[in-house]
């Protein structure tokens, strides 16, 4: 239970050893986008190379050359959606996500928060974490297409501003926001873009 002998011990250093380094040289040669995060595909294949690694290592019936090939499959399967989708918008929108409006001058975007599963606290814990004490002081709070939440300080929007242009609801938003709101509740703090 404690201590099955020695073999197992020399081939967890051997094949550890040779697979974490095939592991390195792969990642080199794919480039740094392998490891990234952008989206939720490159967090699982990220999470599907820790696996298969930790595979490789602990279980005696998975030969190096199998392990190998496991992640050099995961890597090149990696490499070509990435290629794919810098070069076809279409299957670029297949496979990625858009980023999402959650907040927008200081409101709430009720309707973005429900599509996406997101609570008013949750998207108020990250406004904390990063610095800011007022919700009224944020220009906007986008939720990325990796799940992480982006916050914009400022109040001055515009439909033009190129960094929002792809975040979905934010130039509908910024054109709903000049006109008279008549979607706020009665707190004044929230507004549903149309």
């Amino acid at each position: 239970m404690f201590f099955q002998g020695w073999s197992g011990l020399w081939r967890v250093l051997v094949v550890g050893t040779l697979a974490y380094i095939t592991l390195i040289i792969l990642l080199r040669i794919s480039g740094k986008r392998t490891l990234a995060k952008l989206n939720a595909f490159d967090f699982v294949v990220t999470v599907a190379l820790g696996s298969t690694l930790a595979t490789i290592l602990l279980n005696n019936s998975i030969a190096l050359a199998e392990g190998v090939l496991a992640l050099a499959l995961l890597i090149g399967l990696q490499y070509s959606i990435s290629w794919l989708s810098v070069r076809s918008e279409g299957f670029q929108e297949l496979i990625k996500s858009e980023p999402t409006l959650l907040v927008h001058r200081g409101r709430f975007l009720e309707s973005a928060l429900r599509s996406q599963r997101l609570s008013r606290e949750e998207v108020l814990a990250a406004v904390r974490s990063d610095g800011h004490a007022r919700l009224e002081d944020v220009g906007a709070v986008v939720l990325e297409t990796d799940g992480t939440i982006s916050i914009i300080t400022g109040s001055d929007l515009q439909p033009s501003d190129t960094a929002l242009k792809t975040v979905n609801g934010f130039e509908r938003t910024c054109l709903h926001a000049q006109a008279p709101s008549h979607n706020d509740d009665a707190t004044g703090r929230s507004i549903d873009a149309p």
